[in-house]
């Protein structure tokens, strides 16, 4: 910092300013810092902000925050993809000063004779002004300064039209003792790093055919796959994710269910990477060749499809790379290369890297994969367990890749430590899994989601309910609402969510003891009837899509920094909105944490944070079921975990009395109490049973 005045705890800044802030395109950043000076003059303070090209934008002023804190805000929305550079500075306002001062003397009694070296101050303020201010606005400004000296003008007359400037001095202000702050870094994405919903299939399942009596399994094709895409995007998803498509190590490979011992149709875990067809770089010859790859990724582009692919740095035991370079490994006493492990869990057709044998060698490796791919046409990656790497080894692959390509996005898919998880946002990784899946309380939810906002910055969280890893037992016992309502929260708290293929269709049963499918697809193919259950109404998908639908139209859910919580008097129950103020886009939900019984609910909303004042009414569209009700800060909702266990509300402004209905179904703050015995819960309808098939009815 140099000069005259303190500029301290700028925001954004990551790590003490070690790594970037993350933004991207288009969305709206706030700015803060806390400055103050000496005295009893006026400070101002401005943003200056550098693009990606080095030039700089349009001067942002700073406003004061809350009296007495000397903290400063602004916003700024950046409008190119890369590396921007921003500065707080802080000056004194001239223009300020003698406005405040002049004011209060005038208010005082004080006549021309007492204020004749004010008005002279002000001409002078003014008269510096005039090559700062627009050329149109030159005049005024002069006109002004010449008020102020004109001796035989009446005070109010020659005062008035200096007053007048306030807001043109304001934006275009006289800058003295001018002090600059340290430069600070924010790396800007394309939104698709904030705002993206993602679904997850194997390609080798789409349209294969399980092992018979008389007929060996066949794997599905890229070709096969892509059959299935018109039926993703209709769901409104806008990234298809890949498990690895690799070939897959024969050498101690998996059989179903993660057992040890491999049948002559088993075709392995896709994340035991490498066998004699190559590694990192090749494509599994049953899924079809580059070209066919390149076919479905266009596929899926004609479909507004991005796919994104995995990268997971771990190799099976007859990967080329086991052979050409076992310095890469790590060897055991005994002279074996050693497997993964994750006490008591163990991986025997895996072998992780070791990062501190030729971490050269390595990193140019890495790259090269990873650029090949690119050049194939990836720009999204999902990077298995991250956290099981170094964390330095991460940082420069990330903004190694960003330099030949900065539209390139990294997922990191690391349930680990908090410090951890964050640490991997602070260093470059696009997005994040999180804990939500383990979040099964409208408290927990509300918590782990304002830590999550604290930290936009830098970390950006991508919401799942499943992944072929992850089955919550919420999702094992929970019957099909419990489905509705994890999406509800996933794709309407997070501006990124995504869901693994099946999840349309209830499947729920899990591995006897342990947290993830029976069947699992990580080791065998699995087929699915997705006409046939659409047909008979087993579907979740037309849910998905109104999901999917309300996010693309609603600005406000594209973004995180926005998420507020409102009080509800039923802690079975989480509200909580996202407002634009650019747009003047509103969202409210509230959604119910209980998938079995009816839950009713009153809101006292925070009006200031829907760009309302306290006493306003206005009129509320519910998404999920077309009906409008009108509504203030005190609302009772009424949940029924089998017809409608959310209220996904849009604001229309102001309200519209016709048609619509007051509250819900119910007058507004009416308490449970007051709820015929019938209504208030009692005994929910019987969970429907679990079918052989592992799907329910919904």
């Amino acid at each position: 910092m140099t000069g005259r005045f303190p500029i301290e705890d700028v925001s954004p800044v990551v790590a003490c300013g070690r790594y970037p802030a993350k933004a991207v395109l288009g969305e709206i950043v706030p700015v803060s810092a806390r400055a103050y000076r000496e005295g009893h003059d006026a400070l101002g303070c401005n943003v200056v902000w550098l693009g990606p090209d080095g030039a700089a934008r349009p001067f942002t002023r700073m406003r004061p925050g809350e009296p007495g804190q000397d903290r400063w805000h602004a916003t700024i929305r950046p409008d190119a993809v890369g590396d921007w550079v921003f500065t707080v500075e802080a000056f004194q306002d001239p223009y300020l000063t003698w406005q405040n001062a002049v004011t209060k003397k005038i208010a005082a009694g004080q006549g021309p004779a007492e204020l004749a070296n004010d008005l002279a101050e002000g001409a002078r303020v003014l008269e510096a002004a005039l090559e700062l201010v627009p050329a149109a606005d030159r005049k005024r400004v002069r006109a002004a300064a010449g008020a102020l000296r004109d001796g035989k003008l009446p005070l109010p007359r020659r005062v008035t039209p200096a007053l007048d400037l306030a807001d043109l001095l304001w934006d275009h202000p006289v800058r003295e003792l001018v002090t600059t702050g340290e430069e600070r870094r924010l790396w800007v994405d394309r939104p698709r790093a904030l705002f993206s919903a993602w679904y997850e299939f194997f390609p080798r399942s789409e349209g294969a055919v399980p092992a018979t009596v008389d007929a060996p399994a066949r794997s599905g094709t890229f070709g096969t796959a892509t059959d299935r895409l018109p039926g993703v995007a209709a769901m409104g998803f806008d990234v298809l994710y890949l498990p690895p498509i690799h070939p897959i190590g024969r050498v101690n490979r998996k059989g179903r269910n993660n057992s040890l011992t491999a049948g002559p149709d088993d075709v392995g875990s896709p994340w035991a990477i490498g066998a004699a067809e190559g590694g990192h770089d090749t494509i599994h010859p049953d899924l079809g060749t580059p070209a066919d790859f390149r076919e479905f990724i266009a596929a899926a582009a004609e479909q507004g499809l991005e796919v994104a692919m995995d990268l997971a740095l771990q190799c099976a035991p007859d990967h080329p790379w086991v052979t050409d370079h076992p310095e890469w490994f790590t060897t055991r006493a005994d002279g074996s290369i050693a497997y993964a492990e994750n006490p008591p869990k163990k991986y025997q057709d895996i072998y992780p890297l070791n990062f501190d044998n030729d971490p050269e060698g390595i990193r140019a490796e890495v790259l090269r994969v990873v650029l090949h791919w690119v050049g194939e046409g990836i720009r999204i990656f999902r990077v298995d367990n991250p956290h099981t790497k170094p964390f330095d080894f991460w940082h420069w692959l990330i903004w190694a890749v960003k330099q030949v390509d900065p539209d390139v996005l990294f997922l990191a898919e690391a349930f680990t430590r908090p410090a951890i998880m964050h640490g991997l946002g602070k260093i470059g990784f696009t997005q994040s899994y999180t804990y939500f899946t383990w979040r099964t309380s409208a408290a927990q939810m509300r918590a782990y989601c304002e830590e999550l906002v604290a930290a936009a910055d830098y970390m950006r969280p991508n919401f799942w309910p499943n992944t072929p890893d992850i089955l919550h037992e919420s999702l094992q016992h929970g019957g099909p609402p419990m489905f509705k309502i994890r999406a509800v929260l996933a794709a309407l708290l997070s501006p990124s969510w995504g869901m693994y293929a099946g999840y349309e269709l209830f499947e729920h049963v899990a591995r006897p003891g342990a947290e993830e499918y029976l069947d699992n697809e990580k080791f065998e193919l699995r087929p699915r009837d997705w006409a046939g259950a659409q047909a008979q109404g087993r579907s979740l998908a037309p849910y998905i899509a109104t999901l999917n639908r309300v996010r693309r139209d609603n600005p406000a859910l594209h973004q995180l920094r926005n998420l507020r919580f409102h009080d509800i008097d039923n802690p079975a129950l989480l509200c909580w909105s996202k407002h634009d103020p650019e747009t003047g886009n509103t969202v409210i939900v509230i959604c119910s944490f209980d998938s079995h019984t009816v839950q009713w609910g009153n809101t006292t909303l925070d009006m200031p944070a829907l760009g309302f004042d306290w006493h306003d009414r206005f009129t509320v569209h519910d998404e999920l079921t077309g009906t409008s009700y009108d509504w203030g800060q005190r609302n009772a909702v009424r949940l029924d975990p089998y017809l409608q266990p959310a209220h996904v509300l849009t604001v229309r402004r102001p309200a519209v009395p016709d048609g619509s209905v007051s509250a819900t179904t119910a007058p507004a703050e009416l308490t449970v109490e007051d709820v015929p015995a019938d209504l208030s819960g009692g005994t929910a309808p019987t969970a429907p049973a679990q079918k052989d098939d592992a799907r329910w009815t919904s």
